[in-house]
């Protein structure tokens, strides 16, 4: 068996490509299905970041987990956290092949995409939105971890 080629290839990274078993329905999918990773690449493991600064004191202080409570300001909060790792990593949004999004309420989950799609554009990496009960601190609503890998070029 041979296996069918990547829908769409990262451009920043030819050895990451969005599997898409049914290409004419790309547009009802916010993710892709699967990831294909070619070659062995570095990964990057980014922890979950909330709306939360990206360093802030153990055991927590209240003043620095003041929330906004609307959700596309959490995600953009978080997605701001995770650029600047990506950043510091000289890698972009489209070196990400997964994506873990916790929620403590669904209903937020449109928006959630909405706000991402702003950073991400057209990339959809492997993804899973979970609801939670409760996030790391009080007031957080979203939580987002993802994997990124290295093209060859950043070693």
């Amino acid at each position: 068996m041979i296996a069918q080629p990547p829908f769409k290839t990262s451009p920043t990274n030819p050895g990451i490509g969005e599997i898409h078993t049914e290409p004419e329905r790309i547009a009802d999918m916010p993710y892709a299905p699967a990831i294909r990773v070619k070659s062995p690449g570095d990964l990057l493991f980014i922890s979950g970041a909330t709306a939360s600064p990206l360093y802030h004191k153990h055991p927590h202080i209240d003043e620095e987990h003041d929330h906004p409570c609307n959700i596309a300001q959490q995600t953009r909060q978080a997605m701001e956290t995770i650029k600047s790792i990506l950043d510091h990593q000289g890698l972009a949004w489209t070196d990400v092949v997964r994506v873990v999004r916790y929620m403590t309420d669904m209903r937020d989950f449109n928006g959630v995409l909405a706000t991402m799609g702003e950073y991400m554009g057209d990339w959809n990496p492997a993804s899973t939105a979970i609801c939670v009960n409760q996030l790391s601190s009080p007031g957080a609503r979203i939580e987002i971890e993802m994997i990124a890998v290295y093209p060859d070029n950043i070693r």
